[in-house]
C-alpha cells in the first residue's frame, strides 16, 4: 500500500525535515519515521513535498510511504501521533495509488511569511514570525510583488547549497497585507529554489523599510546573481501552507491565518 499523510509541525526545535544519517539531531522525518514503523510493526521511510529548512514550519506538508501491512486510516492518524511530540501531528491520511508521489506528483506550493513589525521584540512568538522593527511601506512591497510573478529566472534568489538544475520557476501568486502590527507574504509556485522564499522576503523587506524603491526587485532579478539581492531572512516566520495536486489527489487544504 502507499499511504499520503497531511503534516503540521513548528519546526523551531528541529534541524529541519530531512533525518541525517549518523547524527543524533532532531529533525521531523526522523520523528515521523519513527512513530509510523511503530505503528507499522516495520520500517517506514519517507518521502515530502517539500524539504522545509531548520526553524521552518508546516501546516500542510504532505508526505508519502509504502507498507506491506494494511491499517484503518484512523490508526495512521491517531496511532501515530500518540508516539509523536506535541509540535508534530498527522492530520489526515488517505490511501494512493502508486502512480502518487508527493514531491514529483505536485503542482504548486504555498508558503506564508509572518513579519512581526513593531519597535519591540515579541517574546511569545519569537520563534513563529520575523522581528522588522523599521516601519514597512506595505504599499511599495506590494507595487513590487508583480515583477515576481510568472515563468523565470530565479537565480538572484537561491542559496548557493541550491541542487536544483534549472533556476526557472512560475510563480502563480505573491500578496501582501498587514493585519495590525503583522505583515503576512502569500507566495505560491509550482516549485520553489532553496531559500527562494526567503531571499524575496528579504528584497521586500528593504523596498518596505525604504531601503530601495519597488523597481529595485526588478534589476535583482534581471541580475541572475545572489550577490545583487538583499540577506536572507529568517527561517523563524516561514509556512508551508499547502501543496496543491491534480485529479484525483485531491487533499484537505488549510490556509486559515496563523496567529489571528
Amino acid at each position: 500500500m502507499r499511504i499520503a499523510l497531511g503534516i503540521e509541525y513548528n519546526g523551531s526545535h528541529y534541524h529541519g525535515w530531512q533525518a541525517q544519517k549518523n547524527s543524533q539531531l532532531p529533525t521531523i522525518q526522523g520523528a515521523l519515521q519513527s512513530a509510523l514503523s511503530r505503528i507499522a510493526n516495520e520500517p517506514i521511510q519517507l518521502l515530502c513535498a517539500g524539504r522545509t529548512d531548520a526553524g521552518v514550519h508546516a501546516t500542510g506538508q504532505v508526505v508519502h510511504f509504502d507498507t506491506n501491512v494494511k491499517r484503518h486510516a484512523d490508526a495512521w492518524i491517531w496511532g501515530t501521533n500518540s508516539y509523536l511530540p506535541s509540535d508534530i501531528v498527522v492530520r489526515w491520511a488517505k490511501s494512493v495509488d502508486y502512480g502518487f508521489h508527493a514531491r514529483f506528483s505536485a503542482l504548486a506550493r504555498r508558503y506564508r511569511y509572518i513579519i512581526y513589525n513593531n519597535p519591540i521584540r515579541p517574546a511569545l512568538l519569537s520563534s513563529r514570525v520575523t522581528w522588522n522593527y523599521y516601519a514597512l511601506d506595505v504599499e511599495n512591497m506590494q507595487h513590487a510583488a508583480p515583477y515576481f510573478l510568472g515563468e523565470q529566472d530565479f537565480s538572484s534568489f537561491r542559496s548557493s547549497e541550491c541542487s536544483s538544475k534549472s533556476p526557472m520557476r512560475n510563480v502563480m501568486e505573491l500578496s501582501i497585507t498587514r493585519e495590525k502590527d503583522f505583515v503576512i507574504i502569500e507566495i505560491e509556485a509550482n516549485a520553489f529554489l532553496h531559500h527562494m522564499v526567503r531571499n524575496i522576503v528579504g528584497v521586500l523587506m528593504r523596498i518596505g523599510a525604504g531601503w530601495e524603491k519597488p523597481e529595485w526587485a526588478k534589476d535583482v532579478l534581471a541580475a541572475r546573481s545572489r550577490k545583487a539581492a538583499a540577506e536572507t531572512a529568517s527561517s523563524h516566520g516561514l509556512y508551508l501552507m499547502n501543496v496543491k495536486y491534480p485529479i484525483p489527489y485531491q487533499f484537505p487544504l488549510f490556509a486559515e491565518v496563523i496567529l489571528e
